[in-house]
């Protein structure tokens, strides 16, 4: 599930329950907030406040409600045997993944192994905020590059398609900035708004939205 601010609405939280196939108080999660790192907008506090479900903005992710909340830093993993972590992740229901930066998530996700891992996480569910869920698409566009190491714009690629979030909510995340950005991105493209989330099962997709949202072929 790949939103730009959450399960901020409850089609979005309807969606999630059907992927998750059990309320979300029966369900375990792994917060990753490592994408947060990479942006000089976010600090100690910020991350707390996701992790904690702390932050007001949290309600949309780490404050559901789930069964339990733990945390995976993914800048620790290169330091623990994976024989510690993986179990960790198998075992979880869902990992949400916070926004930031999502070349230096994209870093992070590599070094650590997750990215070798998400192949075999058959049942886990993702999802992503902002950052969290641009980081599965081939390319975030430059404008979106906050991390000053990042080589260039290029992300996982588990997905086909490119994401803007934030639509209509900053004001440079335009309707005229989206088609500005899709004109450059080189693969189909979805513009959302924060009340929007793109739900992909098995390389079907779907948008479920009580807001705004566009989507751009290449």
């Amino acid at each position: 599930m790949l939103t730009s601010g959450g399960v901020t609405n409850p089609s979005i939280h309807s969606a999630l329950v059907q992927l998750l196939g059990k309320p979300i108080s029966e369900s375990h999660a792994l917060c990753v907030p490592t994408a947060q790192w990479g942006n000089p907008m976010s600090s100690p506090a910020s991350v707390r406040g996701f992790v904690a479900a702390a932050d007001p903005r949290s309600r949309h992710s780490s404050g559901l409600g789930w069964a339990s909340l733990g945390l995976l830093e993914l800048t620790a993993l290169p330091t623990i045997d994976a024989q510690r972590w993986v179990p960790w992740v198998r075992e979880a229901d869902v990992l949400l993944v916070n926004g930031g930066d999502a070349t230096y998530l994209c870093h992070w996700m590599r070094e650590s192994g997750l990215a070798d891992l998400l192949p075999s996480l058959h049942d886990t569910v993702w999802v992503g905020v902002s950052a969290g869920s641009m980081v599965l698409t081939p390319r975030i566009g430059t404008d979106f590059v906050e991390w000053p190491a990042a080589p260039d714009d290029r992300t996982l690629g588990v997905v086909d398609f490119s994401i803007f979030p934030h639509l209509e909510v900053f004001p440079t995340n335009t309707m005229a900035d989206a088609e500005r950005w899709a004109a450059d991105i080189g693969v189909p493209s979805y513009a959302i708004d924060d009340q929007t989330a793109v739900t992909v099962v098995d390389g079907s997709v779907e948008v479920v939205s009580e807001g705004q949202w566009t989507k751009f072929e290449a």
